[in-house]
């Protein structure tokens, strides 16, 4: 059974970071992207980065968000089954719950999400 879980969230100050993982499982997680998403109270839930697979579907691909990019890194590590977001010079418009689930721009793989990490940033 696919299973998604997030972690590392916290509470930050703003310009302060934060490294979030997203370990998977269930599933060939090499062949696939993955992509970060969160959801701010009362928002829809928006994509913030992802990053194509290393054997499969869009090799070497990244993508970001125009709100995140040059502060946001996306990385993952086949061998922990393990997605990143690195993510630097936190505002306070970057908290949400972040969500992690297998996709790529616009397309999400069938499969539940998981219980996401919270990210604060406030002063």
């Amino acid at each position: 059974q696919m299973q998604l879980v997030e972690s590392g969230g916290g509470l930050v100050e703003p310009g302060g970071s934060l490294t979030l993982s997203c370990v998977g499982s269930g599933f060939t997680f090499s062949s696939f992207p993955m992509s970060w998403y969160r959801q701010a109270p009362g928002k829809e839930r928006e994509l913030v980065a992802g990053i194509g697979s290393n054997i499969g579907v869009t090799p070497g691909k990244l993508n970001y968000s125009d709100s995140v990019l040059g502060r946001f890194t996306v990385s993952r590590d086949d061998a922990k089954r393990t997605a990143y977001l690195q993510m630097n010079d936190l505002k306070v418009e970057d908290t949400a719950v972040y969500y992690c689930n297998r996709g790529f721009g616009t397309y999400i793989w069938p499969g539940s999400w998981g219980p996401g990490t919270q990210v604060t940033v406030s002063s």
